[in-house]
């Protein structure tokens, strides 16, 4: 049992031991010692409860040597015997560490059948959600006295800094996954005394890089990330808590529809100085047109809104073509709006140019008291916003676009910032060609345009 005192763990490391969670998260940044604490962990398991088995994982099989499989040896030296073959550490108590990798996605199904009380994901940003979904089927026991986990260990970045992000730090969670299993215990380099004391200049290095790689390895910030769109998003600078905005505020909606694809709904104010608040939130799936209309309409009760932009294709026909004119019947989904009571504007859809208009909206600017703010801040109640704003990646054919994917609440903020002067303080009026009912707003005064 000596093996235990090698090594005192910092209050961060410890709580990562007494975690039982059914899925327990640690680290964030570089430098936070996650692999020295993911070892330690398995081996007190595998001291503690008798004929345990347990399956420690790298993505591939070099960076699980030269982690896992040395520090091992010379850490069980004595204790537990090594099995080189099969991979696996035996203790006196019938307890087994298999350590394992998936160097490519099919990797996985070498463990189909298997079952691992305990499962640990070193680098878990490394591996896909797919992988990650197929190990948890794995991680299962009938013993009555120990309850199936996994351990994840993480940085910011990499193929799996998606689903890592999702579900221990935005904690958005599908019917399927209970919140109450997932634990993250966020780790730096301050943290760990041990390296701080044995190599100062480390945290030198970190402070060196980039500021994107910066935030990420030296803070642990999980809105950077390889091939992210909008590296100027920061949660610091943009999200704020909610306060009561005031009624001279002018405000606005912007909406992305979306039926089998998500519904988004954003509510606007724009202070005195041109600055835009995002305060409100309504995202949902498989509602119909009315129902999203009613439900606008009874969050906004109260509040007086200029103007609603919205999709522009929701001004197509909708049904069954016609043979005679080559057009369709029926409704569009924007009159089902505005028979709900809901008039609607189309916004502009200039993607390259909506982008850019958010990066400006983005920028610091000065405040007036000799400091600055970004032109564009967001209450912390619209999740989904926050969560896939920084998301965006890069159009791999075109570095000027975002890519196409889960960007239905950024798609709303683009077609509401698109809606504002470009400028100019003031609103420009659109003259319009003919009078469209549709493209009025609910107070009945003329609609703004940039």
């Amino acid at each position: 049992m000596d093996l235990i005192l090698h090594g005192e763990p910092n209050e961060r490391q410890r709580e990562f031991f007494l975690s039982r969670a059914r899925h327990t998260a640690y680290g964030g940044a570089r430098g936070g010692g996650k692999s020295w604490a993911m070892r330690r962990k398995f081996v007190l398991l595998a001291l503690r409860y008798p004929n345990l088995n347990l399956l420690l994982l790298r993505r591939t099989l070099p960076e699980l040597r030269e982690n896992h499989i040395v520090p091992l040896q010379r850490e069980l030296y004595g204790t537990a015997d090594y099995n080189g073959t099969e991979r696996v550490f035996r203790f006196p108590n019938g307890s087994r560490i298999k350590l394992g990798y998936c160097d490519s996605a099919q990797d996985v199904y070498q463990y189909q059948g298997q079952e691992y009380a305990v499962v640990g994901m070193e680098e878990a940003t490394h591996f896909t959600e797919e992988q990650m979904r197929f190990l948890t089927t794995c991680n299962r026991t009938t013993r009555k006295d120990f309850s199936p986990r996994m351990y994840y260990t993480c940085n910011p970045g990499n193929v799996g800094h998606a689903w890592v992000k999702r579900l221990f730090i935005d904690r958005q969670y599908n019917a399927s996954e209970n919140p109450a299993d997932y634990l993250f215990i966020p780790a730096r380099i301050y943290d760990n005394a041990a390296l701080m004391n044995a190599d100062p200049g480390y945290v030198r290095q970190l402070m060196a890089l980039p500021e994107d790689l910066r935030r990420a390895h030296l803070e642990g910030d999980w809105d950077v990330h390889a091939g992210q769109y909008f590296r100027e998003f920061s949660r610091e600078k943009h999200v704020i808590q909610p306060f009561e905005i005031p009624k001279s505020w002018r405000r606005f909606r912007s909406m992305d529809w979306g039926y089998n694809d998500p519904c988004c709904v954003l509510w606007h104010a724009v202070d005195g100085e041109g600055r835009v608040f995002t305060y409100r939130e309504l995202y949902v799936r498989y509602m119909r047109a009315d129902l999203v209309a009613g439900e606008v309409k009874k969050l906004s009760e109260g509040e007086s809104i200029a103007y609603t932009v919205a999709s522009p294709d929701m001004w197509q026909k909708r049904g069954a073509l016609l043979a005679s004119s080559g057009g369709f019947e029926g409704e569009t989904l924007a009159e089902l709006f505005m028979s709900a009571g809901l008039a609607l504007t189309p916004a502009d859809n200039s993607r390259i140019s909506g982008w850019n208009r958010i990066r400006e909206y983005l920028a610091m600017k000065p405040d007036g008291f000799g400091g600055e703010k970004p032109m564009w801040q967001c209450f912390e109640n619209c999740t989904n916003l926050i969560r896939q704003l920084p998301m965006l990646e890069f159009d791999r054919l075109n570095r000027e676009d975002a890519a196409d994917g889960n960007d239905h609440a950024p798609e709303a903020l683009r077609y509401g910032l698109m809606s504002r002067p470009h400028g100019s303080r003031e609103p420009v009026i659109v003259k319009k060609r003919a009078y469209d009912p549709l493209s009025l707003p609910e107070t009945g005064a003329s609609w703004y345009s940039s």
